[in-house]
């Protein structure tokens, strides 16, 4: 089934935000248009929230639904529970809203200023591409994008539109990984030599037997622009155990799961946010135990290497050892070296201390977020490499600047995907 309609373009007014919100600009006074109503403010001057894709990761991007500053109008989902689930969720929190199958109906209503786009990943970057092109600010789960070529085209879309758009990487509004990345950055463990991650693993991918799509599932509608595979329970469901992030048609398995956070991570630590690696290498290639990427500085990134010292990551320099996990947890080798406070002369990273706040901070403000789509889109990226290091099972070159696989005309083509027709991504 195709989308149901052309999305039409909404009035210029909604999108007449002429500074693209990719660089540090400087703090707007809130315009009218940015509040909602087609150029008139909203009831005590809200944000008006829409919420794409209702499943086991919303859970926490409901917390803005309930401040003062934002109203919810829409959940959205292809399946009628999820849709219930999301109406209930918002009354709990005071309010009331609209349930949709059809994200169509979001980007269409002149009202909705944000949305949250919380779907598998293969639907990220159409919905938000549709927002932005509608004048909405987007918050997109991690990873940003399915493909590489969806994450330029996503990039291209938010300066053309001058919209606010936050990646779900919230480490980046931890505290434990701020510091650990920090002291990192400005040189307290010397040169750094490797980074040691943990990403765990899926089971492998699984045709399973056939089974009755239910009732209230729009399926076709919910593979989208994937290959149309039969309909089973363990295909779509998104639980931590794989589900839907299992099969490379819908993400990146572990790459996009916690690589996603991780790769992240490393990539502010080492001050790469507008760059990124050099060479991926997959498992067992030229007999190595460890899927891997290396930077042209030399620095290697390996994963799942057992030698974490049971953190998430190690990075491991010349002069000492930053290792950090979720909890709030780090330690370093000079053990003092986690308490010591930066000097004036340092690099000082962003300080976020909520994911989703600081997002709604920005759209008033129109500054850029912790994790922009330029960021976003880079961290996206080594996911896909690595990943198509791994299914291809041999090393991808890569030029960080011209972003393009080098030397590998047949990998190149896995820059993007085929998009099954009627789902042709937005532009």
């Amino acid at each position: 089934m195709s989308s149901r309609k052309i999305i039409k373009r909404r009035s210029f007014l909604k999108k007449s935000a002429v500074i693209c919100v990719t660089s540090s600009v400087a703090p707007m006074i809130l315009r009218a248009e940015t509040l909602g109503l087609n150029g008139r403010v909203g009831p005590n001057s809200r944000i008006n929230l829409a919420y794409v894709g209702i499943g086991k990761q919303i859970g926490a991007h409901f917390s803005i639904a309930g401040r003062q500053d934002v109203q919810a109008l829409w959940v959205c989902d292809v399946k009628s529970e999820a849709r219930a689930y999301g109406l209930g969720e918002i009354k709990k929190r005071g309010g009331e809203c609209k349930a949709t199958p059809y994200y169509e109906d979001i980007v269409n209503d002149p009202s909705v200023d944000a949305v949250v786009v919380c779907t598998p990943d293969h639907w990220h970057a159409a919905i938000s591409i549709a927002a932005m092109r509608a004048g909405q600010d987007v918050f997109v789960e991690k990873p940003m994008t399915l493909t590489i070529e969806e994450g330029k085209a996503m990039v291209t879309a938010c300066e053309r539109y001058g919209r606010v758009l936050q990646v779900g990487s919230m480490q980046r509004s931890n505290s434990a990984f701020r510091k650990a990345a920090e002291l990192v950055r400005n040189g307290y463990i010397g040169k750094v030599k490797e980074v040691l991650v943990g990403l765990g693993n899926f089971p492998q991918p699984k045709l399973w037997a056939e089974e009755p799509i239910p009732k209230g599932f729009d399926y076709d509608r919910w593979l989208g622009p994937a290959p149309y595979e039969p309909y089973s329970l363990k295909r779509v469901e998104g639980n931590y155990g794989g589900g839907w992030r299992c099969y490379w048609d819908y993400g990146s398995r572990k790459n996009g799961d916690w690589g996603a956070h991780h790769y992240d991570i490393v990539q502010w630590a080492l001050g790469r946010d507008d760059s990124g690696p050099v060479a991926f290498y997959p498992k067992e290639h030229e007999g190595v135990q460890y899927h891997s990427f290396e930077y042209d500085d030399g620095v290697k990134v390996i994963r799942d290497h057992g030698d974490r010292k049971g953190h998430a990551i190690r990075f491991v320099g010349s002069e000492g050892e930053v290792m950090v996990s979720r909890g709030g947890r780090i330690a370093t080798t000079p053990s003092d070296l986690a308490g010591r406070p930066l000097k004036p002369s340092d690099v000082h990273l962003y300080v976020s201390h909520k994911h989703q706040v600081n997002w709604v901070e920005c759209i008033k403000s129109r500054t850029t977020p912790i994790c922009d789509v330029n960021i976003g889109h880079r961290t996206a990226t080594i996911c896909q490499l690595a990943g198509i290091a791994e299914r291809l099972k041999r090393p991808i070159i890569w030029d960080p600047v011209a972003e393009q696989i080098v030397g590998d005309e047949y990998a190149r083509r896995w820059q993007d995907r085929p998009r099954r027709a009627g789902y042709e991504l937005p532009v």
